[in-house]
């Protein structure tokens, strides 16, 4: 069956037929007061969509209040006259159809249109069953002293929070609790998620990771790429890129500019090559991202207060990394003892720097238990040399048999006497 499509005035249309008093009870809806608010043009089977369509094969009569339509059948096709508003006749040349109004309004279905139902104005009037029908979502803590307040509410906050973040630490720091309820999770997490794996960080490490580096989540995704670019330029494996950026979270948000003047500092500094700034760096990347000042003190402490020559700083900072982020008053304190008092010179220190990693207590109380038992001999020359390393790497039980010749039993009795 072909149908000629016309279109005709959405308003124009609604208002005809809500107009006739036939209809007027089965169109007075919602939806059609929306509709008559906007004056967009409706295809013609919308209309259509009143009727229904029956084939017939004799002349029938089409009987609407105030007006009769004949309609006849021939051989040649279907004309429809329209005799009372002196209309002009409609010839269908394909088979009898015969259009009559359905019996059920209350069953015609509802009006829809193409694109959608617009919205309910603020102000517009609607019924107690479409007010029922209105849900309101569970309502947003205007402020909070802490995030999980906003778990529910966010889906950047549920997915950080599986991921292992620790929200009870980010929320103490200032301004970053905003930050985080302002992300989106696909346009402003996702891809820096994806990028931390690229550069070789596994799944149980992003979550301690963004606890600790919240804020590389406002990097510029390029930005990132940029400096690991140019540490892979500096000769830097994925592995040791991997190990650097795990060890010192801060170090992906520092520019390019920042890394090779740092990577300067320590190079110029502590007179080393490339190649041993570099295994300085991988062992200790942390370096990178604190401050500078600290490190040049404790530079010259070794070198004015602790009398220790440039080379044999170099040897030491190369042996034990952790001696330049060491606090002043720790790194004296223990120069002092094991040089003023046991009397260690300075070559000794230098071949066994690990003494600086070492707890002080834990260097008193072996002392002391060697002396009490004789042994505590620290010159090579001596028949029962201690050398620094056993006094300060040795666990207890190593220590109580290979230097002391004693029981820990023994060694723990004398540290109740201390």
């Amino acid at each position: 069956m072909a149908l000629i499509v016309c279109w005709i005035s959405r308003r124009c249309w609604l208002l005809s037929i809500r107009n006739h008093g036939h209809f007027s009870n089965g169109l007075t809806t919602s939806a059609t007061r929306r509709l008559l608010r906007k004056n967009d043009p409706v295809p013609v089977q919308f209309f259509l969509s009143r009727f229904r369509l029956v084939e017939s094969t004799a002349c029938s009569r089409v009987s609407l209040p105030g007006r009769t339509y004949t309609q006849r059948s021939s051989e040649a096709g279907t004309k429809v006259i329209f005799p009372e508003n002196n209309l002009p006749s409609i010839s269908l040349n394909q088979q009898e159809i015969a259009v009559t109004p359905s019996t059920d309004i209350e069953t015609l279905p509802e009006v829809q249109d193409c694109e959608g139902e617009p919205p309910l104005l603020p102000l517009e009037e609607i019924t107690e069953d479409e007010a029922v029908q209105i849900t309101a979502g569970p309502s947003i803590p205007p402020d909070s002293f802490t995030l999980r307040d906003y778990v529910d509410h966010s889906e950047t906050l549920r997915k950080l929070v599986l991921l292992g973040v620790d929200l009870s630490k980010i929320e103490k720091r200032p301004n970053v609790a905003t930050f985080l309820l302002k992300l989106d999770f696909e346009k402003d997490v996702s891809k820096i998620l994806l990028f931390l794996k690229d550069v070789g960080l596994e799944d149980g490490q992003l979550g301690a990771f963004l606890t600790k580096n919240p804020f590389i989540l406002s990097e510029d995704l390029d930005n990132l790429q940029k400096r690991v670019a140019y540490l892979s330029l500096q000769n830097f494996s994925k592995e040791d890129i991997a190990r650097m950026v795990s060890r010192a979270p801060y170090l992906l948000n520092f520019s390019v500019e920042r890394l090779d003047n740092r990577l300067g500092f320590f190079q110029k500094e502590l007179g080393l090559s490339v190649e041993k700034t570099k295994d300085l760096v991988i062992r200790l990347p942390r370096m990178l991202t604190r401050s500078l000042e600290p490190i040049k003190e404790i530079l010259k402490v070794c070198q004015i207060e602790l009398g220790f020559r440039e080379n044999e700083i170099q040897h030491i900072v190369t042996k034990v990394p952790k001696m330049l982020t060491a606090s002043k008053k720790k790194l004296t304190e223990t120069f002092n003892y094991v040089h003023n008092e046991i009397g260690i010179p300075h070559h000794l220190i230098v071949k066994f720097p690990q003494i600086f990693n070492t707890k002080l207590l834990r260097l008193k109380e072996r002392h002391a238990f060697l002396t009490f038992l004789g042994r505590a001999a620290y010159d090579p020359t001596q028949p029962n040399y201690v050398s620094l390393d056993k006094l300060s790497s040795l666990p207890d039980e190593a220590f109580c048999a290979e230097v002391a010749k004693a029981s820990v039993q023994e060694f723990e009795q004398f540290l109740k006497t201390l």
